[in-house]
């Protein structure tokens, strides 16, 4: 079992979510990837480094991205989560913005 962290971008947006049923979706689709994180799909590009898993709820899309830190301990990091229109873009300046946060 890996474990959790949840980045403060993706907390907000759980912290949002109204609806228990999605609440527990996301709750379980956490619980899965903290079990077997490579149950998401590896993203390329700009993008190397990171996973995203499908979630359907009530017919809509959203999508969890996270980085797997496997040193010696073995960490999830879930980076942000959101419905699937423009998350991608989201999702890019998000990591940018931390990325130049990180480095400063």
């Amino acid at each position: 079992m890996y474990q959790i962290i949840i980045t403060p971008g993706a907390s907000r947006y759980f912290k949002k979510i109204k609806d228990k049923g999605l609440k527990k979706a996301f709750k379980t689709a956490i619980i899965r990837i903290g079990q077997d994180p490579f149950i998401g799909d590896a993203k390329t590009g700009d993008l190397a480094g990171v996973y995203c898993l499908d979630l359907r709820f009530k017919g809509i899309s959203y999508e969890i991205a996270y980085t797997i830190v496997e040193h010696d301990d073995k960490k999830v990091v879930i980076v942000l989560a959101g419905t699937r229109p423009d998350f991608y873009a989201q999702l890019k300046q998000y990591l940018k913005n931390t990325k130049t946060v990180l480095s400063s």
